[in-house]
């Protein structure tokens, strides 16, 4: 399939920007600006809302989301930035077009509505912050807990356009993960079996990253034309079948795993605390999630479901709906895919 030609790289459309702090709050908070990108379906809102209030609150830095959206989301979205513990929030709403993935995903017809296209939404970060020199991606089934300047300002190496959490040191993998297969090294991503996969001579243990979590040196990132790397590797997919089906289907992580092998640096593990939606049981002390500087429930059970674990967590940093959508949905919520 051919893209659409658009001045607008993607078709990338920026709907709603709020420029700027009222100035009460701009003497009260540093000058500094963090841009966090973060993508907000319909049907996940609440939680992308909860998590964008837990980093607003927790710093005095000037924040500035760009929300990366659907275009039938942005009423709502908009409805819900108004609530009065949400109204100083900077931000900067984009419709992202699923028609540049075009080519790039292959869509089981009859699985059509299980394919999220806002998880590629990481691999287009210049587009969404042209001229940031450095971005913070968060996924939206987090929770920030301490200031996030401090994992704004987490180095990278030279020559390094990301920083992740590698999951072989991550504190999350010193507890088996039931039922999520072998997450923590290259097999469990990729099909070792192709040929394709084999010629990269990336060895099978690597450990593997979370890509829910992490900082983009956008200067690199240009420079080294990663978003069309990745790309690549998503239409090679298409065609050669890459990756591995062991994961459920992961179909987001394998060309990042791929563009980064052993060129990435490490954020502190603190800040991508995750697999709390891996089981519904506690799998950490709830000293260990009191001092935890990120809360990520990647897997089934997410916060807002009935099951997950420290969803009272969760709640504290929950603004409620003011359309009244999604605590319907939340009653439901153990029927979502997890990422």
């Amino acid at each position: 399939m051919t893209l659409r030609k658009d001045p607008s790289p993607l078709g990338l459309q920026p709907i709603d920007f709020i420029p700027a702090a009222p100035q009460r709050l701009a003497d009260e908070r540093n000058d500094q600006e963090i841009p966090v990108v973060i993508a907000a379906s319909d049907e996940r809102l609440g939680g992308a809302i909860a998590a964008m209030n837990s980093i607003y609150q927790n710093t005095r830095a000037n924040v500035v989301f760009h929300i990366v959206t659907l275009n039938d989301t942005v009423d709502h979205l908009r409805m819900w930035l108004r609530s009065p513990p949400l109204k100083n929030i900077r931000y900067r709403i984009l419709d992202f077009d699923p028609r540049v993935l075009e080519g790039k995903v292959q869509v089981d017809p009859q699985k059509a509505d299980a394919f999220k296209p806002l998880t590629f939404a990481r691999f287009y970060l210049p587009s969404f912050v042209p001229h940031a020199e450095k971005v913070i991606y968060v996924d939206d089934d987090v929770i920030v807990q301490d200031d996030i300047v401090e994992l704004y300002n987490n180095p990278l190496k030279p020559g390094h356009a990301a920083a992740f959490s590698d999951d072989c040191d991550s504190t999350s993998s010193k507890v088996a993960v039931r039922g999520a297969g072998n997450q923590y090294n290259y097999i469990g991503f990729l099909d070792y079996k192709k040929e394709t996969i084999r010629k990269l001579a990336m060895k099978a243990n690597t450990c593997s990253f979370n890509p829910g979590v992490f900082v983009a040196n956008l200067t690199e990132w240009k420079l080294q034309n990663i978003t069309k790397q990745l790309e690549k590797w998503m239409a090679l997919n298409v065609v050669e079948e890459l990756y591995s089906k062991t994961l459920a289907g992961s179909i987001t992580t394998p060309p990042l795993l791929i563009v980064f092998y052993k060129q990435h640096s490490s954020i502190d593990p603190m800040w991508n605390v995750r697999h709390l939606g891996s089981s519904a049981g506690k799998r950490y002390s709830p000293q260990f999630v009191e001092a935890a500087k990120l809360l990520h429930w990647n897997g089934h059970f997410k916060p807002w479901g009935r099951t997950a674990s420290y969803a009272e967590v969760w709640e504290k940093w929950y603004v409620p709906d003011p359309a009244g959508k999604f605590n319907l949905i939340r009653r439901h919520s153990e029927a979502y895919e997890a990422k």
